[in-house]
Formats: structure tokens, sequence, C-alpha cells
């Protein structure tokens, strides 16, 4: 069995209060995108992962997908499987390539053995995989509250517009944005923000990290600066960083202006 786990970007990401266990609620859309990694599932008579594409570091024990077959097979006593993952979504970007294998994982374990299992129970493991990996179990826009696991269809959709989605050489370390944001209920609610023109959304709909990010690397406040200067109707920094993203009304070819970035171009659904 062979999926696609696609990436996502954050329209909008406000950190509203700091929780108890450590953890942030936030208020975020996350929006597909049609960029993916290629996940290969298929029974075996021996457990095995491998990998391909872009170098998937760390134990393989520490892989997200190891971890989401792990998960199911002990409550479901699944047999073995030989996984292959074709990395090609940048790790550490703010695009959520990890939770989306994770996520794509679940769902092909899912199939696969027959399972059965709604959305809520899929939602309950991907939960303990990572906190934005349960929007990744569907292929719609979605608004996120909590950790970004408790979701709701979004008002919004971007089909037809065109998406440059641009990564520097450099890591923002999810911990130290955090650290950098205080944390504040949003001066707009996001779902009314979503629903203006998208012309409006440059002064309205913000990224709570960009304040500091941008400070500690001004290499990637410059990316969002050039896509605006090629003519994004809204440019924004997904997620913690460090991928900043343009939304333009037709399709444009970037590549040489972000010859130095991690580049990605394509219409969106």
């Amino acid at each position: 069995m062979v999926s696609f786990p696609h990436c996502k970007i954050n329209l909008g990401l406000h950190v509203v209060a700091k929780r108890k266990d450590g953890y942030h609620n936030i208020e975020t859309c996350f929006y597909p995108v049609p960029r993916t990694d290629i996940l290969e599932v298929i029974k075996s008579d021996k457990f095995d992962f491998t990998a391909s594409g872009l170098t998937v570091a760390g134990a393989v024990n520490d892989n997200l997908c190891v971890k989401a077959y792990h998960l199911m097979a002990n409550d479901f006593k699944l047999s073995s499987v030989k996984i292959h993952l074709h990395k090609i979504l940048p790790m550490g970007a703010g695009v959520g390539g990890g939770s989306a294998d994770a996520a794509f994982m679940l769902r092909a374990l899912n199939s696969l053995f027959k399972l059965n299992l709604s959305q809520t129970v899929l939602k309950s493991y991907a939960a303990e995989l990572g906190s934005d990996c349960a929007f990744f179990l569907q292929d719609e826009p979605m608004l996120a509250e909590g950790r970004g696991e408790i979701l709701a269809v979004a008002p919004v959709s971007l089909k037809g517009k065109y998406l440059v989605l641009v990564k520097p050489d450099v890591h923002v370390a999810t911990a130290d944005a955090y650290a950098g944001v205080v944390p504040s209920k949003p001066v707009n609610r996001l779902q009314d923000v979503l629903q203006l023109p998208i012309e409006s959304w440059r002064d309205k709909l913000v990224n709570d990290f960009e304040t500091s990010v941008f400070k500690k690397f001004p290499t990637i406040a410059e990316l969002k600066s050039r896509l605006y200067r090629n003519g994004a109707v809204y440019a924004c920094m997904s997620g913690s960083g460090a991928s900043v993203f343009g939304i333009f009304n037709s399709p444009v070819d970037l590549k040489a202006e972000f010859a130095t970035a991690d580049y990605w171009g394509g219409m969106l659904n």
C-alpha cells in the first residue's frame, strides 16, 4: 500500500495560553498543501523500516512511522510490516512533515488490516504522536485549538490559488520559538479574519512566532519580504518556522529568486 503524506501551512497562529502540562494552547488554521512524502507499507514476515530521499536523523525506533505502528500493533496484535519512507518534505520546517508521516501510517494500518477504526479512535492515537498529527487524518482545512488536536472545519478555501513555499538553510527549535512568545488572546477572531478577502489578511492574519523568530533569524524575515515584492497577495511564516509561504493569484516561477532555499510551488486544492 502506497500513500502520499502531504504537508500543511498555518494560516494565522496565535499562542493563547501556557498550560499546566507545559504545552501551550494555540489557535490556528491548518491548510493542506499537495507537496508530499511517499510512504509504502506492506505485510511482511519480519518488521523492517527503510528510508530514502532526505536523511531521516535519529534511531529507527524514534521515527514517528515506527512509533505509530507499535502503538497500533500493541493494541490490535498486528502482524509485522515492511515500511519504506521516501522523505521529500523538509524537516524542522514548520510544515508538519513528521506528523503527516505518522498520521498516514495510522491511516495505512487501518486500511491494510481492515480495522475499521473511527476518526475518533484514530485521533486518540494521533494525539499520542504529535500535537498536529490529528489534522493529517483528513485532507481539508481545519481550525485547531488546544495543543492543535481540537479540530473543526475551517471557513476558508484557497482552491485555485498558487502557493510558493520556501525554507532557508536554518533550523528553528520549537522550544526556543515558544520561549520567545508571550501568550495572549488574539485581537481578531481567526475564523472571522479567514472569511475576509485574502488581500486584507496582510495586517490581520498573524503568526505570533514571527516577531521573536525574525529577530533571531533575519534571513526568514527577508524571505517573507521577497515574496511580497514578487507579488504575493499574502505571505507568512508557517508554524514556528523556518518555512515561509506566499499565496499568489496566478502561477509564478521563483526558483531563481530563491535558489539558495528549499523551494516548492504549486496550485492549492
